[in-house]
């Protein structure tokens, strides 16, 4: 979803990407989340307890958002290096890993 959502806005420093319109670009950010849902959609499906998984809702969408933000983390990173980390940032990553650990506390 990382690329879907924010990738488009780095279309505009390639070639092909320099004429597209607001509309072409939801097409093909469309287009791109179609993958990560055809992969999100049964993992939390199979996942999940009341399919005979091992996690509830709530620990799912924590390490859903926990991964998201890694994942966007490195591609803010690789794509948009003129966007600068700072310690409120890494506290933020630092909270979000408390959040996990206190979600899977019995």
């Amino acid at each position: 979803m990382t690329l879907a959502w924010y990738g488009h806005l780095r279309f505009k420093d390639f070639s092909w990407g320099k004429g597209l319109g607001l509309f072409s670009i939801i097409l093909l950010s469309w287009g791109m989340a179609f993958f990560e849902y055809l992969l999100q959609v049964p993992a939390n499906r199979i996942g999940h307890e009341g399919h005979g998984g091992p996690f509830t809702l709530v620990q799912l969408k924590v390490m859903q958002e926990v991964i998201t933000l890694v994942v966007f983390t490195a591609f803010t990173l690789l794509a948009f290096r003129n966007e600068a980390l700072r310690w409120n940032h890494a506290l933020a990553g630092v909270l979000l890993v408390v959040a996990v650990w206190l979600v899977f506390k019995k």
